[in-house]
């Protein structure tokens, strides 16, 4: 593995271990969760429902919407039934079983959602104490329902898009490790800030042992975002990942954790979004092509958001061989 001029200091407080054993894949997710299991506490008490439905995809909440709307349904349609479908007035004779029960649950879903058509109602004391609970039921649900659906629209989001690739690209006399970013809603970011830690596994004292290097990057703050940007970690004498070969990168498992941070001011708050990238989305030798052109009017910019990781082969400057008997932060690696 290539050497390095001086040790690097490396970060303890990224909130990974450093027992590479222990970790199962990459340590960061692509939508930024971190890639972890909890286990030892019953279900209910290692997850917040709150949580888990304003993070669940909009297919997935509609299905839980309609899958709760249907079971209150059906759990107080079995009620009425078993009370007694004679005790809802308006129901025209006597019919199949089958019948009976969906006469029941199309009352349940007026009741639940305070419609009331008139064209059945409930008789007796049993029908009409559970229509009154179903009544309340349905405020409830609806009442949460609603307050989901507003925080699911009205919680802050950056809209990101990252590049699904990073580069190794030439860069100025030496090479870069680049990546890029653009918004893709009809937002406006200012004040962005990106933060970049490297995951390395490395070899020491025989074990495999996970390092974490916060990289420097040529703009680690831009204005605007209005168009593009990619960011740029020179692989200079200064990286962890100095002189490092396409095997040196494969080797040490290298992630790259990433964290943008920016101000929105349409919600007029600030907004975060994470991924990262692991080895094998890594393309060595490579540079980012253009993503936006001035429109044919000549009057705006178009940013053509499909071409984020649009990409060509480049060849890269030679590596440096004169550091071979230089000091190695890597001296077991």
């Amino acid at each position: 593995m290539s050497t390095h001029r001086k040790r690097l200091n490396d970060v303890i407080n990224t909130g990974f271990g450093a027992n590479s054993s222990v970790e199962g894949s990459r340590l960061t997710n692509k939508d930024g969760s971190t890639n972890l299991r909890k286990t030892g506490l019953p279900f209910w008490e290692r997850i917040s429902v709150y949580h888990t439905l304003l993070r669940m995809k909009s297919t997935r909440f509609l299905f839980f919407i309609l899958l709760l709307y249907t079971s209150v349904n059906i759990l107080f349609a079995i009620v009425y039934y078993f009370i007694g479908v004679q005790n809802l007035v308006g129901m025209d004779g006597i019919h199949a079983p089958m019948h009976e029960f969906m006469e029941a649950f199309f009352f349940s879903s007026q009741t639940l959602t305070t419609v009331g058509y008139g064209h059945i109602a409930p008789s007796g004391m049993a029908t009409n104490i559970a229509a009154s609970i179903e009544s309340l039921v349905g405020i409830l649900i609806f009442a949460l329902v609603t307050g989901l659906i507003y925080g699911r629209f009205a919680r802050p989001r950056a809209y990101i898009i990252f590049s699904p690739n990073i580069l190794v690209s030439p860069f100025k006399d030496t090479r870069a490790l680049m990546f890029r970013i653009a918004t893709y809603k009809n937002n406006h970011l200012t004040d962005v800030e990106a933060v970049v830690t490297v995951a390395l596994h490395l070899k020491e004292n025989g074990k495999t042992a996970t390092r974490f290097y916060p990289l420097h990057l040529e703009y680690a703050k831009v204005n605007s975002l209005a168009l593009s940007w990619t960011l740029v970690h020179p692989l200079d004498e200064n990286s962890p990942m100095y002189n490092f070969t396409p095997k040196d990168f494969e080797d040490s498992k290298i992630e790259l954790i990433v964290a943008i941070k920016a101000f929105d001011d349409h919600f007029s708050n600030i907004v975060q979004q994470r991924t990262s990238y692991t080895y094998n989305e890594l393309i060595y030798g490579a540079r980012f092509l253009p993503m936006f052109h001035r429109a044919a009017s000549g009057t705006h910019t178009i940013l053509e958001l499909d071409k984020v990781n649009l990409h060509e082969d480049v060849v890269l400057p030679e590596i440096r061989t004169d550091l071979a008997e230089s000091e190695s932060f890597r001296a077991n690696a």
